[in-house]
């Protein structure tokens, strides 16, 4: 059981989603340093001076602390946009690679194509100088009409 556990925990995904909490726990104290210490004290002042961790009312004995709530709200606001841009540069980045690994493809098949007419020229078959020809007319292919006929009739 240990062997099974220790092969599921020193997995790659299991690794990376470790690093991804502890990044994401140190990224969420500068959000929350930059929406307390900067931007709400900036938006209270555009509004009036208003200090939105002191924004609360009372229901009964309750004490209802809604402006940190709306601070709240801003964290959630810049971690989910930042997010966003993090994902959109990561895809950029990833069509990039896709674009690059494309490239050999092309490659591969004119290799293919070389080494198909070498292996045809080997045979003694002749290649076709066209592929948009029929090789046994010489005639352009068509899906429609009459089928080619073989070489060597005569009507």
């Amino acid at each position: 059981m240990w062997q099974d556990f220790k092969k599921f925990a020193l997995k790659g995904n299991v690794v990376d989603l470790a690093v991804a909490v502890v990044i994401g726990g140190a990224f969420n104290k500068i959000v929350k340093s930059l929406v307390d210490h900067i931007l709400m004290p900036l938006v209270g002042t555009l509004l009036g001076g208003v200090n939105f961790e002191e924004l609360k009312t009372k229901v009964g004995d309750a004490e209802i602390q809604y402006g940190l709530f709306i601070q709240n709200i801003v964290d959630f606001l810049i971690i989910a946009f930042s997010i966003f841009l993090i994902v959109k540069v990561y895809k950029k980045l990833e069509k990039k690679e896709e674009e690059k690994g494309k490239k050999p493809d092309s490659q591969e098949d004119l290799l293919r194509q070389i080494r198909d007419l070498l292996s045809q020229r080997q045979s003694g078959v002749q290649p076709n100088p066209n592929p948009n020809l029929n090789p046994n007319l010489n005639q352009p292919n068509s899906k429609q009409g009459t089928p080619p006929k073989p070489p060597g009739s005569f009507s």
